[in-house]
């Protein structure tokens, strides 16, 4: 683990990432939507922004995009291409990159000559993740919860830690996180003399939730002020989130009044609290962290305020936190649960038996995962909802379905 390789490829590339301006963006939740918001903002002021979400929903080419729209395979190969020389002789030297050291560095050389800001997604933590590389003069932490604890820390000071290490001296960061973890990222910008905008403090957020339909935000922060903004995103999590995109686009000066609003309005973010179907309802959400599980289960009540309680598939990455994860979702008071698994997911996958086991009565594990969508389904009826939910690759896999 470590940045080496990541710096050694880039080097063997001539720096293509060298002089870009843009953000870098981490937190535990949100920063994938952020990334969103941001670019959408760039792409309504005229700028082509560079993107590299993170997973994929559905292919892989959606990890390198222009505008939100993905590179084609015919061009990622040749991205591939372009870069097996430096491959072969950073291996030589270093030893094989990771899948994800070669991603980043085929996604900056493709995407550094044909963007004019590029809006990075950190993979996971911030110190030793392979964007790391990149100082692009703004960071965000969107917030900061207990996830990938095997590798990030025990404790939300550990991880905030990790995060926290991608503000760089000059960087103006901007964050979303809440005690204790604000005061981890506000050392970090004492210590390599960054500034600081926070949520709540220099960067003032108002909003009004709108049901179906997303919500409204008010946002005001030093040299600048909107009204009335309106965001299709749905959840109670995204006013933040979208908040701190206007910030970001506001320090890097590309943020004019019409840029902001129709940015935030054109928004799209698959696979996060989505309404796919109607007749019945079907929603999908990717969120995998208890904090995640937490927020949406809330939002999803609120939604439903008085209607047929949902059925849930539900797939995790055995690595996570399953029993914090069910006793979030057991708020839903569900009508059913189907346990199953997603065929991309591998032996990464949680059993679904042994989830179905941990729940208990009103479960069933079923696969393959299109087998339990169809149940689902049924189950609900006309005038029912389904929320299929738990990991980003069920939800990649049944949003096709």
């Amino acid at each position: 683990m470590g940045l080496e390789r990541t710096q050694a490829l880039l080097a063997e590339l001539g720096h293509p990432e060298a002089g870009r301006r843009g953000a870098l963006v981490t937190g535990t939740n949100g920063k994938g939507s952020t990334c969103a918001f941001l670019a959408s903002i760039l792409a309504a002021g005229g700028l082509r922004a560079g993107t590299m979400p993170s997973p994929h929903l559905v292919s892989y080419t959606e990890r390198v995009q222009v505008n939100g729209a993905p590179i084609s395979e015919l061009e990622f190969a040749g991205a591939l291409d372009a870069i097996t020389p430096a491959l072969g002789a950073v291996a030589a030297r270093l030893g094989d990159p990771t899948e994800f050291e070669i991603l980043t560095a085929l996604a900056l050389n493709w995407l550094a000559p044909r963007t004019d800001r590029l809006v990075i997604e950190v993979g996971m933590g911030g110190r030793l993740d392979t964007t790391n590389a990149l100082d692009l003069g703004v960071a965000v932490v969107t917030n900061v919860a207990l996830d990938h604890t095997r590798h990030l820390g025990a404790t939300v000071e550990a991880i905030a830690g990790e995060k926290a290490a991608i503000v760089k001296s000059g960087d103006l960061c901007l964050t979303a996180a809440e005690r204790p973890a604000l005061g981890v990222v506000e050392a970090r910008c004492r210590e390599v003399g960054a500034r600081l905008w926070r949520l709540g403090r220099e960067l003032e957020v108002d909003w009004r939730w709108r049901a179906w339909e997303g919500s409204e935000l008010d946002v005001a922060g030093p040299g600048f002020e909107h009204r009335a903004l309106r965001i299709p995103l749905l959840g109670s999590f995204q006013p933040a989130n979208a908040a701190l995109a206007v910030a970001a686009a506001h320090a890097l000066g590309d943020a004019t009044p019409e840029a902001v609003r129709a940015g935030l309005a054109a928004t799209r973010w698959p696979g996060r609290l989505e309404v796919v179907r109607d007749s019945p309802r079907v929603i999908v959400d990717g969120g995998h962290n208890p904090e995640g599980l937490r927020r949406l289960v809330a939002d999803i009540n609120r939604l439903l305020e008085g209607g047929a309680a949902p059925v849930v598939v539900f797939g995790a990455m055995g690595d996570k936190d399953l029993p914090g994860l069910l006793g979030e979702l057991r708020g839903l008071r569900p009508a059913a649960v189907l346990f199953t698994r997603a065929a991309s997911a591998g032996e990464r996958a949680a059993d679904p038996d042994a989830l179905a086991s941990l729940w208990g009565a009103g479960a069933r594990a079923l696969e393959p995962a299109a087998a339990a969508l169809a149940e689902a389904l049924a189950r609900a009826g006309s005038g029912g909802t389904v929320l299929v939910c738990g990991s980003l690759y069920l939800v990649g896999e049944l949003r096709r379905a």
